[in-house]
């Protein structure tokens, strides 16, 4: 006899299981650099019963090497910040500390290591809430000094204080991804700098953010959009962003709206500066924007994919998934005809893309095929090595 169903009871049905992601270790372990095949293995495949010798893949990697040897005694790189090598470089000439840091880390390198133990220092002295011009390194402004005291202008002085901003953010961002996430210090920048922001979004400026000044938009005073450097940061703080959901709730809806026309600039004192690691938008906003820049493309997939946000959009994670259609029948991604760069013009996506100095085809396979494997291991894919 067949027992009748009570009416509203849910029918039980079994959830499709998730999509197994393939992932071509035994390739990359015979053909990616050294850090790579490290954190293939550590990151992407989670292997535990690794030989002790297996760290010194990362740390007798020759690019590496030369990266660290670079640093000054005071524990920067070049008495700068941001900067970045040209494209020209052969051997990392005139890289900033955040950059030689993050890309230290890049190589898997620790936190505890000798070159990152003397930069850190350094680093934390920058989230201090001060404006000691002593302090803005490179963005320091051209024409006036770099000493403190009395006689700094108005003008300096705003100057000063908005490049401390901006390097502030960017050692929370370096601190956060070397994994000092309990660090009070760096916990403390991040609420500050998290609560300027929200500050913003909730704000009628947000809508309308920008304000003409003679013939050029330029930001309202006071407005404060996520910078990549603050999205970094909290891409490497989960427990931080658990205590702070309804903020990020904000950031994803900011994140996913249109990109304004006029780009993100500033006026300080009488001066426009320019703004490029502020996000006013969707920093992926359509197929276009992968193929044009494939480096930056699997950089911001990634920052997505740590702050929980990529699963939760459809076009990012379309976006993602081409980049699993374009592997071949061994997992390893092949460049597809579309793609119309694989070097990236975007000084934030320096420290990740290219880490093999030498570019060649399968080079650049096995660092998309990492970066790939990667991102659906933080995305929680179930993962099958092959």
């Amino acid at each position: 006899m067949t027992v009748p169903m009570t009416p509203g009871t849910p029918v039980p049905s079994t959830p499709p299981a998730p999509e197994v992601i393939s992932f071509p270790l035994s390739w990359m372990l015979q053909n990616a650099i050294g850090p790579l095949k490290y954190r293939a293995s550590i990151e992407v495949g989670r292997l535990t019963s690794l030989p002790p010798t297996f760290s010194g893949l990362t740390y007798s990697y020759r690019p590496a090497l030369l990266l660290a040897l670079q640093q000054s005694g005071d524990g920067t790189w070049n008495s700068a910040m941001l900067a970045v090598p040209s494209s020209r470089a052969e051997r990392f000439e005139g890289i900033g500390t955040t950059s030689a840091v993050r890309r230290l880390l890049e190589y898997g390198w620790d936190k505890e290591s000798p070159p990152l133990v003397r930069a850190r220092r350094v680093l934390f002295r920058l989230l201090a809430e001060d404006d000691d011009p002593a302090f803005v390194f490179e963005l320091a402004p051209r024409g006036g000094g770099g000493g403190g005291g009395g006689g700094t202008g108005g003008a300096e002085l705003a100057y000063v204080r908005h490049a401390r901003g901006v390097l502030r953010e960017a050692a929370a961002a370096t601190l956060a991804q070397a994994g000092y996430e309990a660090d009070p210090r760096l916990r403390g920048a991040a609420r500050r700098s998290l609560e300027r922001v929200d500050v913003y979004l909730r704000s009628p400026a947000a809508q309308k953010p920008f304000v003409r000044v003679g013939n050029q938009h330029v930001l309202s005073p006071g407005a404060a959009p996520p910078s990549i450097y603050m999205l970094t940061m909290l891409a490497y703080m989960p427990n931080f962003r658990s205590e702070h959901y309804d903020i990020m709730e904000r950031l994803y809806a900011h994140l996913t709206q249109p990109v304004p026309r006029a780009s993100a600039a500033i006026q300080v004192g009488k001066k426009i500066v320019e703004e490029p690691h502020l996000v006013l938008g969707d920093p992926l906003p359509h197929r276009s924007a992968a193929d044009a820049d494939t480096p930056s493309a699997l950089f911001w997939l990634e920052i997505l994919a740590r702050l929980g946000l990529l699963r939760r959009n459809e076009n990012w994670s379309k976006l993602f998934d081409r980049f699993l259609d374009d592997r071949d029948e061994s997992g390893v991604w092949r460049s597809p005809k579309r793609t119309l760069s694989l070097r990236s013009a975007s000084p934030f996506v320096w420290p990740i893309f290219p880490l093999e100095p030498r570019v060649t085809p399968d080079s650049v396979a096995a660092e998309v095929t990492f970066r790939v494997g990667l991102i659906a291991r933080t995305l929680g894919r179930q993962i099958e090595l092959i």
